[in-house]
């Protein structure tokens, strides 16, 4: 593979327009075809012409443009930022990562390998390609290594595996709630005519994991875990169920990612007398950290534009006296004796109701398991003068068939007292992140008040175990004490 041509910078004519981007391309035999739907405005315009216009080859126009000769710029080359690109905003605003050439090359090139991806496969890839998984991983699979990327503009669960069988894909890619959306569409002969033998992504929850694999014939699951700014990535490439990668323990300096212990209140890692981090144990939760080693590319940390944002994501004095780390931050995992790590809960999240920690995580698996797979979040709210915060859950039901009784009856079988949501918010739909992940943080701001909620609430009685209505009168009462939860 060469480059076939140098994409730089390079100086325009004047009147022209800014150059936008620049279609590097690394294997010569890629040919470039650009699918239009054809122009909003087609007055004027036979049905005919506008059919015409509907396929146009790239190459043939790029090479029929005359363009000022190519002139090197300054810059910083393999090691300096090629573009930037925004988090999803689960937890918060989105902001803009730093992201270096060296980085695309290393994320796409991670999957490859790790998948054997041969050039002959055929990636489908559902994901917006403004966020890493798609328009990085995937999409590097094309331009570095010449494999073909089938680009869906919105992702259907209904879809997924037809298109798969449609445009004979052999790998599939996911992310967030994508395969329980997947697994809630009825059973089909369609769900095993297809050429799949791979799916990759990160969010394949361990409750489908098997009935996954089980129900669309797949026989690798790479399920990988890091963060689009930070420099610790790992994936689980042998079908651990579960598991969102591997670290071994008898080698770690071969890879110097850790879990130390943090407060999973507040987030801020947990120091021993000499001010150093402490490294968690197996089955221990803590938070993923990656070493920073600037003269590295896999270990450099670039982090966000906004420099502030950026320190925050930064932990020194690690193990040793002026080292430092990328901390992922809100992610709680943890690690068994044979160096599996697993995603456990979110940092904030997680919290205590009646003596107890409850994971917010397991709750939003086991409603959204008994509730035909709906979307649910689960988050914690405060009850005046009442001690911890008790379970809230937002949980949609597009067309009123949810049944509370049944849902409260399989609650109490599968979570003990303590995790059972005490509050219910039945929503029409749920507002999602651009990575398919569930965004509770307005959610939590506005609590069970019925006076800012136009959703149905409902509160779960502790005497029957079922759960009421939950209007002004009853909020007043909760809030007075007059009942008790």
């Amino acid at each position: 593979m060469k480059v076939s041509e140098l994409a730089l910078p390079r100086p325009r004519p004047a009147g022209s327009l800014p150059t936008r981007f620049v279609i590097v391309l690394l294997n010569t035999s890629i040919r470039l075809l650009k699918f239009s739907r054809g122009t909003t405005n087609t007055s004027g315009a036979s049905t005919s012409d506008v059919d015409k216009e509907k396929i146009k080859d790239l190459n043939l126009m790029l090479d029929s443009i005359q363009t000022p000769p190519w002139n090197l710029s300054e810059g910083d080359g393999f090691h300096g930022r090629i573009l930037y690109i925004y988090t999803s905003g689960t937890t918060g605003l989105p902001k803009a990562a730093v992201i270096s050439t060296s980085r695309v090359i290393f994320m796409a090139s991670a999957i490859h390998n790790f998948l054997n991806i041969k050039p002959a496969d055929i990636i489908y890839c559902p994901l917006p390609l403004y966020h890493t998984a798609g328009g990085v991983i995937s999409v590097g699979q094309a331009i570095i290594y010449g494999s073909s990327v089938v680009i869906k503009t919105k992702f259907s669960a209904s879809q997924y595996f037809p298109d798969c069988a449609k445009y004979n894909a052999t790998i599939g890619h996911y992310i967030g709630e994508m395969c329980r959306y997947i697994m809630a569409t009825p059973h089909s002969p369609a769900d095993k005519q297809h050429c799949v033998r791979a799916v990759f992504g990160n969010g394949m929850r361990p409750q489908i994991w098997t009935e996954f694999v089980n129900r669309f014939n797949i026989k690798t699951v790479g399920e990988f875990y890091g963060a689009t700014e930070g420099n610790a990535n790992i994936i689980n490439v042998d079908g651990t169920v579960g598991a969102i990668g591997f670290v071994s323990r008898i080698i770690p300096k071969v890879y110097p990612i850790a879990i130390i212990k943090v407060d999973q209140e507040t987030g801020e890692p947990i120091r021993d007398s000499m001010g150093l981090c402490q490294l968690a144990k197996p089955q221990e939760p803590g938070v993923f950290i990656g070493k920073i080693s600037p003269n590295n590319p896999s270990r450099a940390y670039l982090g966000y534009v906004d420099k502030t944002a950026s320190e925050k994501k930064v932990v020194h004095d690690v193990f040793e006296h002026g080292d430092s780390a990328f901390i992922s931050g809100s992610d709680i995992l943890v690690s068994d004796e044979l160096g599996y790590l697993y995603f456990k809960d979110r940092t904030g999240d997680t919290f205590r109701w009646r003596g107890e920690n409850v994971s917010t995580t397991e709750v939003e698996a086991a409603v959204s398991r008994v509730a035909n797979n709906r979307d649910a979040v689960v988050y914690g709210v405060m009850i005046p003068n009442t001690e911890g915060r008790a379970g809230m859950c937002g949980i949609v039901d597009k067309d009123g068939t949810l049944d509370l009784e049944k849902l409260a009856k399989d609650l109490a079988n599968d979570l003990p007292p303590y995790a059972r949501p005490i509050f219910l918010r039945v929503m029409s739909s749920m507002e999602m992140t651009g990575t398919f992940k569930m965004k509770k943080n307005d959610l939590q701001k506005e609590g069970y008040n019925p006076n800012i909620i136009k959703d149905k609430l409902y509160y779960l009685d502790a005497k029957t175990g079922k759960y009421f209505s939950l209007g002004s009168e009853e909020y007043d009462k909760i809030n007075n004490g007059h009942i008790r939860l």
